[in-house]
């Protein structure tokens, strides 16, 4: 076969810090919090340079793992450029994690160093202080008052920069496919998995968020992740506004929903991603004169409740957009848009179309397969496991769960999510395989039935879960939070629900709480709600499934 004529370059990081310092040395990188800071890169990236040099002077061996325990921050952002780009491994890691997690985590990706902010390192020392791993932990100081123990392993991480040059990184990455991050699953069942992202893999994906069919992120944006940067690379945002010269700005520790809201405003953010608990909390909060240069707002970690988005809608003239991936994928594997064969959508149809997970990105592929191994038609009814490849896309787990089982014979990624795909390749995620609720034989989609609940105004959230039951095997049981201030009975949402789905799926048992327990990334915490909810005897009124 004839090859091709065309430069070998490597799509490696150190190619995006020298592009956002040549062409885009006048952006700003802006950090949130008590006291907000605003650096170019210009001057950003010297200080990557200089953190090269002290992972040198650390003795951090090549390809080893460098943790860190950040906030979205210009310092995350330099560890983000100067540990892959000295060919380390940057390792993020969630401190909102269970204890255990984080200790099986570092121990895990054999973190040499770890990189602190002082307001968590409260809760990370006592985790790593043990840990015969872990030679160093430099603290950054990000304005808290937290007095920090009197240990020689502890560093700051501005005196080691002061004592470095700005020189060239010695290190030359130039191969693509050398790892350059890792980030560990939320670990629902089981211990956290880990997957590790190549250079290729980072720089394609930060690429692909630029399409005008995903995010279409360019020069003139304004992007704040929300997601956090210890947590999928915060969906890959930081390398993409690289990539396309777009303004910064990250919360900093100020993530409380008044402050979140204050900084979108103040910046003129044109682009955002957060989790719809995030987008939940953060609506009084928005002044909708001040956010008006907003022209995005994504929400992933689930499905997209109709009743916010409208709210959004109403309140600031556009509706949340959903997009749908996994800490396997990178994590974007589709965002929702409206194409040309939905010119004739109703305005409501059009934003509910938008709050579905939408067609897969470019490079990506989606598939849905049934129990037997066939794939599913194309019809948007039909449902079946989705399964997901592509150069983005994890082949294998790191560490000490290679997790086989979750890729396919012929290389597929196997996500555990249950789904259609129509005919225009949109995909519809009726619910985790876990989520499901068997009664009679007969499957409940949790995601269906919590929509159908969070459409009545008197409700804040809700969540769903089965339990085990005598009769029909399994029923669901409906966690309801409603709206400060109003009277709602458990009648009041069974009620609700009858014109809404079928009358088997309506809930015996409606536990009407003042929260929802989430999860370290922000989702509902269903196993800790099954853990507390779960009734063997629990009176069973419903008819037979038909």
């Amino acid at each position: 076969m004839m090859r091709g004529l065309m430069q070998d370059r490597p799509l490696t990081l150190p190619s995006l810090l020298a592009r956002a310092e040549r062409s885009f040395g006048h952006k700003r990188v802006i950090t949130g919090g008590a006291t907000e800071t605003v650096a170019t890169w210009a001057e950003v990236a010297p200080r990557v340079r200089r953190l090269a040099h002290v992972l040198d002077a650390l003795g951090v061996p090549a390809g080893a793992c460098v943790g860190t325990f950040a906030w979205n921050s210009q310092r995350h952002v330099e560890l983000y450029l100067a540990v892959p780009s000295s060919g380390r491994v940057l390792h993020t890691i969630n401190h909102r994690l269970h204890a255990d997690q984080i200790r099986f985590i570092v121990d895990d990706a054999a973190d040499d160093v770890v990189f602190v902010d002082r307001t968590i390192l409260p809760v990370v020392w006592p985790l790593v202080a043990s840990s015969e791993r872990v030679r160093h932990v430099v603290v950054m100081d990000d304005g808290g008052d937290v007095p920090l123990p009197d240990d020689p392993r502890l560093l700051d991480y501005e005196q080691l920069l002061a004592e470095q040059e700005d020189r060239p990184i010695a290190v030359a990455v130039d191969d693509e496919d050398a790892a350059a991050s890792l980030c560990y699953t939320s670990g629902t069942t089981g211990n956290p998995k880990g997957v590790l992202y190549s250079h290729r893999s980072v720089v394609l994906h930060s690429l692909l968020l630029l399409g005008a069919d995903v995010f279409a992120l360019s020069e003139g944006d304004v992007v704040a992740p929300v997601v956090p940067m210890f947590h999928v690379n915060a969906w890959g945002l930081p390398y993409a506004a690289m990539q396309c010269g777009a303004d910064l700005v990250l919360p900093g520790p100020a993530t409380a929903p008044e402050e979140l809201a204050s900084l979108l405003a103040r910046h003129r953010v044109t682009f955002s991603a957060a989790v719809s608990t995030v987008w939940r909390d953060l609506l009084p909060h928005l002044d909708p004169a001040g956010v008006g240069s907003l022209r995005h707002i994504a929400c992933g970690g689930g499905a997209v409740d109709d009743a916010l988005s409208q709210a959004y809608e109403a309140a600031i003239g556009i509706p949340l957009t959903n997009a749908w991936g996994m800490t396997e994928t990178s994590p974007v594997v589709t965002t929702s848009r409206l194409s040309t064969s939905h010119t004739g959508l109703s305005a409501d149809a059009r934003r509910r179309l938008l709050g579905t997970p939408g067609a897969a990105v470019p490079l990506t592929e989606i598939r849905v397969v049934s129990d037997d191994g066939v794939e599913q038609p194309r019809d948007g009814t039909t449902p079946g496991e989705l399964q997901v490849a592509g150069p983005t896309i994890a082949s294998a787990y790191f560490g000490a769960d290679a997790g086989a089982a979750s890729f396919t014979p012929d290389g597929w990624l196997r996500t555990g999510d249950v789904a259609t795909i129509d005919d225009l390749g949109y995909l519809r995620i009726v619910d985790r395989t876990k989520d499901l609720v068997k009664s009679g034989g007969e499957w409940i989609s949790s995601v269906e039935l919590e929509n159908a609940i969070m459409a009545d105004p008197r409700v804040r959230e809700a969540a769903v879960i089965g339990v085990a039951d005598p009769r029909w095997g399994e029923r669901p049981v409906a966690c309801v939070v409603p709206v400060p201030g109003v009277d709602l009975t458990v009648d009041d949402v069974r009620e609700h629900l009858r014109d809404r789905v079928a009358s088997w799926w309506i809930p015996e048992r409606v536990e009407l709480l003042g929260e929802i327990p989430r999860t370290a990334t922000g989702k509902w915490a269903k196993q800790e709600l099954r853990r507390q909810f779960a009734r063997e005897d629990a009176p069973t009124t419903s008819p037979q499934p038909s």
